[in-house]
């Protein structure tokens, strides 16, 4: 597995392309405060879309889940680098967004896969 680091001027045109590739997959938030320590934001959601200031100085916006009731939108403020991790075939499996106080925002699917398809398999 490789790292690869997204230009901020890319970021917008990234996770644009990111989310059409993964609409719907099944995604997992976990934010890491350098004091507060790990915390799951959200866990095995589909991935409605991301969205980047064309521009690179906003915040980065999540959007995960189909329901009023079981949607979140988090936002990363003063984000400063956006990874992507990458596996030898290149397939994406992480991206991690670092913020300007040390907090470490990290998007995992669950499977590459749409949920209907690993949860029609789980559910027999």
């Amino acid at each position: 597995m490789r790292s690869q680091q997204i230009p901020r001027a890319e970021w917008a045109r990234f996770f644009q392309a990111f989310s059409e590739r993964h609409e719907e997959w099944l995604m997992s938030v976990r934010v890491a405060h350098p004091r507060l320590g790990s915390q799951i934001e959200a866990k095995d959601l589909p991935l409605e879309g991301i969205v980047a200031d064309p521009d690179g100085r906003g915040p980065i916006s999540i959007h995960l889940g189909r329901s009023a009731k079981g949607h979140i939108e988090h936002d990363v403020q003063n984000p400063v680098q956006v990874w992507v991790e990458l596996e030898d075939d290149g397939s994406e499996q992480a991206v991690s967004i670092d913020s300007s106080d040390g907090t470490k925002t990290i998007l995992e699917f669950r499977a590459t896969a749409l949920p209907e398809a690993v949860d029609g398999l789980t559910s027999r």
